[in-house]
This record gives structure tokens, sequence and C-alpha cells, in this order.
């Protein structure tokens, strides 16, 4: 083992490796945790895991960037933005650019969009969308208007209406539901009949019950039927399986849930039981099929809920190879939020002769108040969202951020700050993302830090704001997230960060 040593800052050169490496490249640590550089030839490459940057550059640049951390004591986002802006030919660079033919410094991941500084989370330079639409952020304001006069939504049906099993009606008396949303007005009569159905609503409007109802009835008529439901993330599929679970109670009929981020064999035992109802997401759907552990041609019925963030998340071929597997005679039942070109060709494809429904009723919800808020600047970012947060009237507040790390650092800042919060984004296991929604439920966090994870069809009560600390990457997922808050009449709030 060699050591060298040079400005206080000390090497060094391990003649074996921790790790497998490619042949003919020495590698230098520092005694400084989360760094490790890599020497190649001239060119040096230094990779900071705390803040997932990479620097590649020539060795005069390399110790320019050890001065500037070690001795001036900056910050490693200090060091990426300051050679990315010398690669970029800025003054700032000190004319560094020209010491290297190939130098650049950007985060690794290519869905994070910006440097971090002053615990600001804050967006990179660049335009607002790198890779959304660009949003007229004049759409983000909007007054509440909680008696504005709709226009009047005819329910022409009651519960007790609807030829449901006897244990269906009394497992709605029980809840104390007696009239239908309009969606499930129009949707029940259609699906009870076997029809196929595109069903068109707003968030929040009781898409789950016009599917679930009709559909348990149904099985109870014919126990040997299946029932296919997938939902495009685990919070949702879990959300429709307690949904089911509830309208179903006494009726001996059984459900499989089957998501990602939890053990397979659970999910294998449970279908081994012979449920009737299987509620999946895509990916675990895919895997459970091909090891043969679910066969789709014994599914006379399939739902895709929320099919449009289904598509969004990158789901068409798997969506396009589930169906293609299932019985040609069967009842199809899509429902979106919205109806982009895509759902409409699959849809062609699939369905057959469907009935659409449509309820929406406006973009955005009426009683949700709409404002934006000015970033000062970076540094000032996260103190302006502390501030929010603290008014009186923020009693359960759901932030929205766009990477999950900028999420998870996000909550764990704010619980240092003092504030009740937690975090849920794609990297939870699906434990810690179910224990953060039921303590947000049960109101022993006040404070959710959530990717678009958390953004669709989940119902969670009395969430008074909405807060949207990255903007969006397009209108609809806006839509989707404010759509959060004020649920059931109740008013809402929802703010946008702008910079």
């Amino acid at each position: 083992m060699t050591a060298f040593h040079n400005n206080g800052c000390s090497f060094l050169f391990p003649h074996k490796q921790n790790k497998p490496q490619p042949p003919h490249i020495p590698h230098i640590r520092l005694t400084q945790p989360n760094i490790r550089v890599i020497v190649w030839f001239h060119t040096i490459v230094v990779e900071i895991s705390e803040s997932n940057y990479l620097f590649r550059g020539s060795v005069r640049q390399y110790f320019e960037l050890i001065i500037t951390f070690f001795v001036r004591k900056k910050p490693y986002n200090h060091l990426s933005m300051h050679y990315r802006s010398a690669y970029k030919g800025s003054p700032q660079g000190r004319n560094t650019a020209s010491s290297s033919r190939s130098s650049s410094s950007r985060p690794s991941s290519s869905r994070s969009s910006g440097s971090r500084s002053g615990g600001g989370y804050a967006r990179s330079r660049s335009p607002k969308k790198r890779f959304g639409e660009r949003i007229d952020i004049t759409r983000f304001v909007k007054k509440a208007v909680p008696n504005a006069v709709q226009e009047k939504q005819v329910i022409t049906h009651a519960f007790t209406d609807f030829s449901f099993h006897e244990m269906v009606h009394k497992n709605l008396a029980k809840k104390g539901y007696k009239t239908p949303t309009p969606i499930q007005d129009q949707a029940i009569p259609v699906i009870m009949c076997g029809g196929d159905i595109i069903g068109l609503a707003n968030t929040g409007t009781g898409k789950t019950g016009a599917f679930l109802l009709p559909l348990i009835t149904k099985i109870l008529a014919d126990t040997t039927q299946k029932v296919l439901i997938v939902a495009p993330t685990r919070e949702l599929a879990q959300q429709i399986d307690a949904e089911f679970r509830e309208f179903a109670f006494g009726t001996r009929l059984k459900s499989a849930i089957c998501v990602g981020g939890v053990a397979i064999y659970n999910q294998f035992r449970a279908l081994k039981q012979d449920p009737q109802f299987v509620i999946a997401t895509p990916g675990r759907l895919a895997d459970l099929v091909a090891r043969k552990a679910i066969t789709l041609r014994l599914f006379g019925t399939v739902v895709l809920d929320e099919v449009d963030q289904m598509l969004d998340m990158g789901f068409v071929e798997p969506i396009r190879k589930i169906i293609s597997q299932l019985p040609v005679e069967r009842q199809s039942l899509f429902f979106s939020a919205t109806m982009p070109v895509k759902i409409r060709a699959l849809a062609d494809e699939f369905l057959n002769n469907p009935t659409t429904v449509q309820v929406r009723v406006g973009e955005t919800s009426h009683n949700i108040e709409q404002d934006i808020i000015r970033v000062r600047d970076r540094e000032s970012k996260f103190g302006q969202l502390t501030s929010l947060l603290s008014r009186p009237e923020v009693r359960k507040a759901l932030v929205f951020g766009e990477t999950k790390r900028d999420v998870e650092r996000l909550a764990r800042d704010l619980s240092g700050g003092g504030f009740r919060a937690e975090s849920i984004h794609g990297d939870k296991t699906q434990g810690q993302r179910q224990r953060a929604l039921q303590g947000f439920r049960n109101d022993l966090i006040h404070i959710l830090v959530a990717t678009d994870v958390a953004a669709r069809g989940l119902d969670i009560k009395d969430v008074t704001h909405v807060i949207n600390y990255t903007v969006p990457q397009t209108y609809d997922d806006y839509v989707h997230r404010i759509g959060r808050t004020g649920r059931a009449n109740k008013q809402g709030f929802a703010f946008t960060f702008v910079d």
C-alpha cells in the first residue's frame, strides 16, 4: 500500500481492489468518505456518491477541485456547478475548460434535473421542463369558488335500484352509501349487462366502486369466473383490494394482490388458493405469468384502471401483451382520467363495441385555491417551503418532488426541522410505503413528500394542501397531483413553486 500526500490531502494506492474493476485502471481512494477517484491515463474521474456527481477532467483540474473542497471547504454541489460552468466556457471556470479535451460535470442520473444548494433542491438553469411540455404558469393560478354553480349531473339511480347480490347491498348500507356518483350511475348498468366500457372521469369520482360492485355480483352468480384488475402503482392496487374486501365482506370471495416491492413467494401462496379476483401491477403480473403462476386465458374479465398513467409509465407493450393472452370472449373495462391517442388505439384494438361513459367536469376542482410561489433564489427555496408549512391552516400537506433522491432528502430535512414528515417513492420497500401512507391517513405524520407515485388514484381524506415543490412534467400530472385535495366538496389549496 503506497501513500501520497499533497496539500494536506492523503491518497492511498491499493494494490488489490475491493470490487472487480476494469483492467489497467489504477484507483485512488481519498480518506474523505463517499469519494472515489479513478485515474485513467491523463484523465481523472471523481465519483462523489453522496451527491452522485461525476467529475471528468485533467490532473490539474482535479487538484483545483481538491483545493476548492478541502481548503476552501466548498460543498460538493458547488464543485459540480463550478466545473459545469467551466466546461461551458463560463468566465467562472477560470478558463479550465481549455485544458481538457473532454470535460463535463453532470448528475449521473438523467432524471436529476439540477444541483442542490442551501437546502433548496433547486432545478437547473435550463427551461422548466426538460422532458415534459412547457406549461404556462398562469394555469397554476385559480381562485376557489366553493359555491360555484356547476352543470347538474343527473343521477337516475339509487344503489337499491341495481340488482346487486344481497350481501353487496348489506355492505353498501353498512357504509351508508345510498346514491351512486355520476360515473357509477352510468357505468354500472353497462357492466352488469356484460358490455365493454371506457370510463372517463376526474380523479376521486368513484371509478373503483363503478367496476367492483357489478363485478362482485357477476362472480357471485358464477364463482368459476375470474377477474383480472391491473393498476399502475402498488398503492392503487392495495387501495382497490381494500375496497374489494369491504364490498365483498361476507361473500367468501377471495382476492390476491400481486405487486412489486414485496416477497413474490407470498403471492405464489395466495394464487394457489384460486382467488376469483387478482389485482396486480403490470411488472409483477408479467413476472408471475412468465413463472406460470398465473394463466391469463382463465380470466373472463379484465379491468385496466388509470390506463393513461400506465401508458405514461411505459407499460404500453406489456399491457398489449397481457391483453393478447386473455380469452377472445371476455369483458374488458378501461378506466382513465384522460383519453390520449394511445389509449384510443388500444381500446380500438382490444375492446368489443365499447360504451364510452364520460363525466369529466372540468380540468380541476372548483373548490381548490391554486396559486404560485415565486422562488426568490436557490438558497431561499427551502426556507419558503418551511415558512408555508408552518402556517396554522396547513394541517395535512402533500409535497411533490420530481426525483426519488430529492424527495428523500427533502423529507429528511423537514423532519430535521421539526416537522412530522415522511417520504414515499419507488425506491422505498412496500412495507415502508404502506407505513408512510397509513401514518399520513391516521394523522401520525402531517407532511408526506412524494414523487408522482402518489398522485393517481389514492384516496386520502382531509388533505388541506398540495405543494408542487417542482413543476410537474405535464399539465395532466398537475391536475392529478392537486386532485388529492379539495375532495368531498371540501376546500383545498394547491401551491406551485416556480423560478
